[in-house]
């Protein structure tokens, strides 16, 4: 099994910056990738960054020049830098890691519990 615990949610205003971080723990050698979605009241959770195991990144294309994905593996930490925040950044953001699991399959996917960025106008 794997473990995700974030932090560095949290209220700030338009224009302003935050770092989320999600520390891994358990099988992580059975680590596929790891990934940000969100998921704002009212709408489905939304897939907004991932990093593989050999570092290949994707962004959603919303915020693409806002958001940095990165991951320091001696800390077991997967990072989301966002800048130039806007009021619809709001949501719960989940860290999510796709992951081999004997029980399940190659391709299982575990989730933390979330933190909310509230981002105001």
């Amino acid at each position: 099994q794997v473990q995700l615990l974030e932090s560095g949610g949290g209220l700030v205003q338009a224009g302003g910056s935050l770092r989320l971080s999600c520390a891994f723990s358990g099988m992580i050698s059975s680590i596929n990738a790891l990934a940000w979605y969100r998921q704002a009241p009212e709408n489905s959770r939304e897939l907004v960054a991932s990093i593989t195991h050999a570092g290949t990144t994707n962004l959603k294309d919303s915020v693409k020049g806002r958001f940095t994905i990165s991951r320091d593996n001696a800390k077991n930490t997967v990072y989301l830098q966002m800048n130039s925040l806007k009021p619809e950044d709001t949501a719960v953001y989940i860290c999510n890691a796709n992951a081999y699991s004997d029980l399940f399959g190659p391709d299982y996917d575990y989730w933390g519990q979330g933190t909310q960025v509230t981002v105001s106008s």
